[in-house]
């Protein structure tokens, strides 16, 4: 999940620890430009605070209102840009539908489960009935999810996203710039006293002095972790892989030519990994997009991870080859 849905959990635990009355609001179906996805979150207080976003701030006000009118005591469903009329009031684009649950949360405890379960890196389904406001969770699967049939509201929740890259040179620090940007929790492994020296923290990163295979063994323990090599010392990448090739990581990436990836492989495969193991390997690490800056490559790597993430595979075509070589 975000760390933005995170900060809308917190807050809404905290204004119930202190006696306020807090709504729960989520994005439960989209048409056309809506301005949240499905599973958005907002909370809402009794004492007129807010946190989250269902929109771009006219949706929110209103929202405001209607708990300042009525705040309500069961589960509600509302609607907005059904009508022309709404749509323009509300700012939402021309045909844009948003509908959303209004979940007045009961008892002081009532996102404890879903906090205790993130700040262990597991996921929890939460289930809502409508008709009699009862909550259930139950073991998630790895991706966020949110569905809704009228009746029952269920959301996946699960830990951020993860990136742990190992050796702190010029290209993790573009990664760990715009993996910090696509709100991942950035690591970054360096058991190498100078590299350490040079870095520069920024707060966007942890930097970490363990080997590569403690770190890997330790930190890639659940789906929502991407590891990628960038030392290109075998020595320090090899022992990262050996473990994360091993773990449920969703994504592990080495640095390197097809040449060095193919001795690689075969190292791997002599150190006891199985081939099943080998082939879950990315390498060349990222996207082939034809730059070979840092920054580019970079960019490649968190493209191709984004798309996986999505469930898409791309491959750059031909004709863009061609026309790439072209402008060269």
């Amino acid at each position: 999940m975000q760390s933005a849905d995170l900060e809308v959990l917190q807050a809404a635990q905290s204004w119930l620890a202190q006696g306020r009355r807090v709504a729960l609001v989520t994005v439960v179906r989209t048409f056309g430009s809506a301005p949240r996805p499905e599973g958005a979150l907002l909370a809402l207080s009794d004492h007129g605070l807010l946190t989250g976003s269902v929109s771009g701030g006219c949706i929110e006000a209103d929202l405001l209102e209607r708990m300042r009118a009525d705040f309500p005591d069961r589960p509600v469903l509302v609607s907005y840009g059904v009508e022309t009329g709404t749509a323009r009031r509300f700012g939402l684009p021309c045909g844009g539908i948003l509908e959303l649950v209004l979940e007045p949360l009961s008892g002081t405890d009532a996102l404890a489960p879903v906090l205790t379960a993130l700040a262990e890196r597991r996921c929890l389904r939460r289930s809502l009935d409508m008709e009699t406001g009862r909550v259930d969770f139950a073991a998630g699967e790895s991706l966020d999810h949110c569905s809704f049939d009228g009746r029952r509201l269920s959301r996946v929740f699960g830990p951020r996203w993860r990136l742990l890259a190992i050796g702190a040179g010029q290209i993790t620090r573009f990664l760990a710039d715009m993996a910090g940007a696509l709100d991942y929790e950035v690591l970054v492994c360096e058991p190498r006293e100078e590299y350490r020296a040079s870095w520069k923290d920024d707060g966007v990163t942890r930097l970490l002095a363990g080997m590569p295979d403690d770190m890997a063994r330790e930190l890639a323990a659940d789906g929502r972790t991407l590891v990628v090599a960038l030392t290109h010392d075998p020595k320090l990448d090899d022992l990262a892989l050996m473990e994360a090739l091993v773990s449920p990581a969703f994504y592990v990436g080495a640095l390197g030519s097809r040449r060095n990836q193919a001795k690689r492989r075969e190292r791997l495969l002599e150190m006891g990994l199985s081939q099943e193991q080998v082939d879950r390997l990315h390498g060349p690490v990222g996207l082939n997009l034809g730059g070979k800056t840092p920054a580019e490559i970079a960019l490649a790597i968190l493209a191709e991870v984004t798309a996986l993430r999505h469930g898409l595979t791309l491959t750059v075509s031909e004709p863009v080859r061609a026309a790439v070589a072209a402008c060269a």
